[in-house]
């Protein structure tokens, strides 16, 4: 993706004052899209009543592609602290794994940390998948799935908290299994708040059957959940061609929206990102309230080689622009079992927004590409 057109920026000046240069400028993209990216003026400190055209440059960032190897379910926060926390499943399925970094650059080599481990025996001793980091009335909390080593597949959604203001060197408490409504397969919860009222999404396996649906409750505490209420089933194929599946869901409120995008199908190349949306002001817990897109938005790319992108968090960026966070293989074809092919790498690029204020996922790997075209403000002194 190309940025196709910088506007020039016009400023009418008072006499023997300085002129305010904007901080960000909004272009035009060569898919039509507008996005603000943030621009570094020419010696903006030394502007005098000489100077009617000022030059700058256009700050794009663009992300190592892969991001971070071999960590499926990514979740990228960015915490009040000034740092910015990323965990995801690790390879073996048998740790919580958390990292660091002031900056998002860093993040790749930043040291890397167990946080908790499996148990021996009993529940929480198989399968540790997709944790996510959140912060809550003070405290830490990392929601994450887990089976047991009798039952490897009696996966079920657990909460461990910490009070420490470091979550890498604090000390974690198991506060046990999320309370949902029926046992069964279960996993890939998040948390969200709005309108004064914190929920909980996840994806749950109807009882004897193979359909994995979305579930929506209102929390009582971080790991107590009020009530359980179906939100979506994989009716269209792009959820069920393979196997019928929602899962991987992810909040961002914008535009006086909740939207909560939620991954469907295989855990191969036929893996995709569809959405949710309501508006913020209605009942969430009422599932008439909510629209799910008929068509995926985010899918397998043949031209970056990116395969089924999804389970994907949304953070932002230094600048404040919003990140869709994901994972996505290098390769088509998997060998075996897929979910034991651990070349899911997490992966970042910048999520745009359509004029609707609808979230624009756009290609797996295309990111927007530097430009050398100057962004020119001129000044019109009064």
């Amino acid at each position: 993706m190309k940025i196709v057109n910088i506007p020039t920026i016009e400023l009418n000046v008072e006499k023997n004052t300085s002129p305010v240069l904007p901080k960000e400028v909004e272009v035009e993209l060569s898919n039509g899209l507008k996005a603000k990216y943030p621009v570094e003026w020419e010696n903006e400190n030394v502007i005098n009543e000489n100077d009617t055209e000022i030059k700058g440059k256009l700050r794009v960032t663009t992300y190592p592609k892969p991001f971070i190897e071999q960590r499926a379910d990514p979740y990228l926060y960015k915490h009040t602290d000034g740092y910015y926390y990323f965990t995801g499943s690790y390879p073996l399925y048998d740790r919580i794994v958390l990292r660091r970094a002031k900056t998002i650059a860093e993040l790749p080599e930043a040291e890397e940390v167990v946080i908790w481990e499996r148990h021996e025996s009993g529940i929480m001793s198989e399968h540790i998948w997709a944790p996510e980091l959140h912060y809550i009335d003070g405290k830490w909390y990392v929601h994450f799935a887990a089976g047991e080593r009798d039952d490897v597949w009696a996966i079920r959604p657990y909460v461990i908290e910490c009070a420490d203001p470091n979550p890498l060197t604090g000390t974690w408490v198991e506060k046990g299994q999320v309370n949902t409504e029926f046992q069964s397969f279960s996993l890939d919860a998040t948390t969200f708040e709005n309108n004064g009222k914190r929920y909980l999404v996840w994806a749950q396996k109807v009882e004897n059957d193979t359909i994995s649906n979305l579930y929506i409750g209102e929390m009582e505490n971080p790991w107590t959940i009020k009530n359980q209420v179906l939100l979506s089933t994989p009716e269209y194929e792009w959820e069920n061609s393979v196997f019928y599946v929602n899962e991987g869901a992810a909040v961002i409120k914008r535009n006086g929206k909740v939207f909560i995008a939620f991954s469907g199908n295989a855990t191969d190349h036929t893996y995709a990102v569809g959405y949710l949306s309501a508006d913020q002001d209605a009942d969430l817990l009422d599932p008439s309230v909510w629209y799910k897109t008929p068509e995926p938005v985010f899918v397998t790319s043949e031209e970056t080689k990116e395969y089924g992108p999804g389970h994907n968090s949304f953070s932002v960026d230094e600048d404040g622009y919003d990140l869709l966070v994901y994972h996505a293989r290098p390769y088509k074809k998997v060998e075996g079992n897929s979910l034991y092919d651990h070349n899911r790498h997490a992966r970042i690029q910048r999520l745009f927004w359509n004029e609707d204020g609808t979230p624009f996922f756009g290609v797996p790997g295309d990111q927007v590409e530097p430009t050398d075209q100057p962004v020119v403000a001129k000044i019109n002194y009064i």
